[in-house]
């Protein structure tokens, strides 16, 4: 039995509540709240575990103000959620056999290129621009690997996805966001899904950082449908680019 203080837990859901903020806009929330967790003393499968159900809540809440505000277009990315499924769930069933060193490895040099795209490309807009690929084709070489990725892995995945939609689908970058949010959370939640039928979620924490998720979310998802490109794309460049340096050299 893993048993937290109350001042331990306030302490998460204070982090949970930035991360969900920082999440909402450029990704990566989970780089924050996963390595806290295991800070504070928890097993790794129980720190990823409930760092899953919390991060799905926050998803979920910037998804559906994205959604009610109309700037979420689910029949266009139906193919990539089916896909991103199947990638999730076969993800998270590898990572409780096989270790992540590789990915972790990978992933900086990925972040790094990211960034340094977001940076310099002059095709990043508040406007649409010409697909490169259509939407089968996004599924099966984008959305199934990212969503084994997110089920396996998952750190940057908030910012890898508007990378891909901006380069591949050529969506603007407001529209990028909303799309990545609920393929996030379909992924996040499906994984959250399997470890809670396993028993690793420590509830009591999960629901109380899920609260403060839901919050930062909502407030930083209103701030990417005000403000847009002008807002994200800076800000993915800072998050792509820290959270490459701290996997190079602080894992």
């Amino acid at each position: 039995m893993i048993e937290l203080s109350p001042l331990l837990i306030t302490a998460l859901t204070l982090v949970a509540f930035v991360a969900g903020f920082i999440s909402s806009i450029a990704g990566a929330g989970g780089l924050l709240t996963l390595p806290v967790l295991l800070w504070a003393g928890l097993p790794p499968i129980n720190a990823l575990a409930t760092n899953k159900v919390q991060s799905s809540l926050g998803s979920l809440s910037s998804s559906w103000n994205f959604y009610r505000k109309g700037h979420l277009h689910i029949q266009e990315i139906r193919w990539s959620l089916g896909f991103a499924l199947l990638g999730a769930i076969a993800g998270t069933l590898t990572v409780q056999h096989i270790g992540n060193a590789v990915l972790a490895r990978l992933i900086p040099l990925l972040l790094i290129i990211i960034a340094v795209y977001f940076l310099f490309s002059p095709r990043v807009t508040d406007h649409n621009t010409s697909p490169r690929l259509g939407s089968i084709q996004f599924a099966v070489l984008a959305a199934l690997p990212m969503g084994f990725y997110g089920g396996f892995f998952g750190p940057g995945m908030g910012s890898i996805l508007p990378f891909l939609f901006v380069w591949l689908c050529g969506y603007n970058l407001r529209k990028a966001t909303a799309q990545t949010k609920v393929m996030i959370l379909l992924v996040n939640g499906s994984s959250a899904l399997l470890f809670a039928l396993r028993g690793d979620v420590l509830w009591e924490l999960a629901l109380c950082m899920s609260v403060a998720q839901i919050i930062g979310a909502r407030i930083g998802s209103n701030m990417v449908i005000s403000r847009g490109a002008v807002l994200v794309q800076p800000l993915i460049v800072v998050v792509a680019l820290g959270l490459a340096l701290k996997l190079l050299f602080f894992s």
